[in-house]
């Protein structure tokens, strides 16, 4: 199983998906216990969900599944959200703080998965980012994601739909970010930027608008587009229609600002 897949696009434009894949080889899927087994925290669909919105667009999409290792996550381990609690590069629990392991891996295991996971994916957009900034002299990383609405360890309450984040505007141009949050604002989706969903590891590593890559990462709550949030997850087109419709919109012009000259 290749770690990743990347279809190069001639757009500003890179959208960035390291939670969709499902891939866990057999030796880990030994070590999973039952309930980690069902794969509940994937980001369900969300390739199906941003297909053809962009066509110029790059995609690099992770086909891991984020318990073998979480592309989202700083390699070193430090924590994204100090204080709160979130799942770390190798989850040990799922987003309920239920654990998932039978046989948890040990640090020699971490460093593996890190090495033939986590680094081919990050070579793979560090390349893309690369190329695109050396077209357009600029590099939009959209990083694509999906949740579960109502996740009481993570957060209280209900997610709005629409959960923009650019670590408190500080991985992307401002105009990016006004773009995101005024499309959000008139979409009639709940939305909120930079509330318990600041940006993943993606979103900040990659995000330098100093050096004209800028990066912004979109967390949608899945009841807007998945039939439920529970087994078998299924993609529901009618629900995903009127979001669909927002994110083309989103898209569109987040590109067409980019190709204006932002840097």
């Amino acid at each position: 199983m290749n770690p990743v897949t990347v279809i190069q696009g001639i757009s500003p434009v890179i959208l960035g998906m390291p939670h969709v894949g499902t891939h866990v080889p057999d030796d880990v899927t030994a070590k999973l216990n039952q309930e980690g087994r069902r794969l509940r925290d994937t980001d369900w669909h969300i390739d199906k969900l941003y297909a053809g919105l962009l066509p110029g667009a790059s995609v690099v999409k992770a086909n891991f599944h984020r318990y073998v290792i979480d592309a989202n996550r700083d390699p070193s381990g430090v924590s994204l959200y100090p204080g709160q609690n979130t799942t770390g590069l190798v989850p040990q629990t799922d987003f309920d703080s239920r654990p998932i392991w039978a046989d948890a891996p040990d640090a020699d295991e971490s460093e593996r998965r890190l090495a033939d996971w986590h680094a081919p994916y990050h070579a793979a957009l560090g390349a893309e980012v690369k190329r695109v900034k050396a077209v357009h002299g600029i590099a939009l990383v959209y990083d694509c994601h999906s949740i579960r609405s109502r996740c009481p360890f993570l957060f209280e309450g209900e997610l709005p739909v629409l959960n923009i984040g650019t670590n408190d505007g500080l991985t992307c141009d401002a105009q990016f970010a006004r773009i995101a949050t005024e499309i959000a604002a008139g979409s009639g989706f709940s939305w909120v930027a930079n509330g318990r969903l600041k940006g993943g590891w993606t979103t900040r590593h990659y995000g330098k608008p100093e050096t004209g890559v800028h990066a912004i990462q979109m967390e949608i709550a899945q009841s807007a587009y998945l039939a439920a949030e529970e087994d078998p997850w299924t993609f529901d087109a009618v629900k995903a229609a009127r979001l669909r419709q927002t994110l083309k919109t989103l898209l569109a012009v987040l590109e067409e600002a980019a190709i204006g000259g932002f840097s």
